[in-house]
């Protein structure tokens, strides 16, 4: 049986924040990044900020963890279609907002970049994606790796650990059948439940304090307004999506009409049109009534 919750982009922006919370982020980051991710504190963000047209379309957060890495979780509820470059830009501040003036480069921070997506971004058909940077010798087709003075100065292993790391989440292709814990979170974050035998980090946490019944009056009318948004972004998409259809249709056939009335046969003008064979003698029996 399945626990109904409040969603986690909305519990990210108003729950997680709270240190009592924490459990909850780090369990998803643990299980996500394969180690005990603990934070140490959660730092300002652009997404948090509030006006009266904010439709939470996007939120995020910016936490450091004991080793004073830096991770973006952030949750995207639109299509964007540029998303893959607000994620390198997102490092990338992220990377000069971290560094002071006059600090050498090996005090720049390691960055991780978590991407939960709610539409299809990209070509793919994995639900899970994770990049990271290399350097491949175009001769030798050998790794480029760090000298041993240099994994003492970092404290890393690889070039690759140096640089921001990203992972992207489509929870839309996602089957919602869980294979492990990883999908576990990835079931919550898709549909906002948590099954009794999950085990994964956080979640037994998250169905307690995400309970939807335990929120406060002040939050239950905050994430009514949220979801009350979410309905209204959803419905206007939907909408534009039908005008569009609509307008291609009404094109599609006034070309089948002119076509016809040239006399291309109904078999040419389908497959010109795009519009099926029945459609085009349906136009074609219209044409005949008038």
């Amino acid at each position: 049986m399945a626990k109904k919750l409040v969603r986690f982009d909305w519990a990210m922006k108003r729950l997680l924040r709270n240190k009592a919370n924490f459990d909850i982020l780090e369990g998803f980051l643990s299980e996500l990044l394969y180690e005990d991710f603990k934070i140490k504190q959660i730092l300002e963000s652009e997404g948090n900020k509030e006006t009266e047209d904010d439709k939470f379309n996007r939120v995020d957060i910016l936490v450091e963890n004991k080793k004073g890495e830096l991770v973006i979780v952030e949750i995207q509820n639109t299509r964007e279609a540029d998303y893959f470059q607000r994620m390198l830009y997102g490092t990338a501040k992220v990377v000069v907002e971290h560094i002071t003036e006059g600090q050498p480069y090996s005090k720049v921070k390691k960055v991780y970049s978590v991407n939960i997506v709610y539409f299809d971004l990209g070509q793919g058909d994995d639900y899970v994606y994770h990049g990271r940077t290399t350097f491949i010798g175009i001769h030798s087709n050998h790794e480029l790796e760090l000298s041993e003075k240099q994994k003492e100065l970092f404290n890393k292993t690889s070039v690759s650990d140096l640089y921001p790391e990203y992972y992207v989440i489509k929870t839309n292709r996602f089957n919602e059948v869980a294979k492990d814990t990883l999908d576990e979170w990835i079931y919550f974050l898709k549909t906002a439940e948590i099954k009794d035998e999950f085990t994964a980090k956080g979640l037994k946490s998250a169905s307690q304090k995400l309970d939807i019944l335990k929120l406060d009056p002040a939050d239950r009318k905050e994430y009514d307004r949220y979801m009350e948004a979410q309905r209204s972004d959803a419905s206007f998409v939907e909408t534009v999506k039908l005008e569009i259809t609509s307008a291609v249709k009404s094109r599609e056939e006034e070309i089948a009409e002119n076509a016809l009335q040239k006399g291309l046969a109904i078999e040419v003008v389908a497959e010109i049109t795009g519009l099926s064979i029945a459609e085009v003698q349906n136009i074609a029996s219209n044409l005949g009534k008038k």
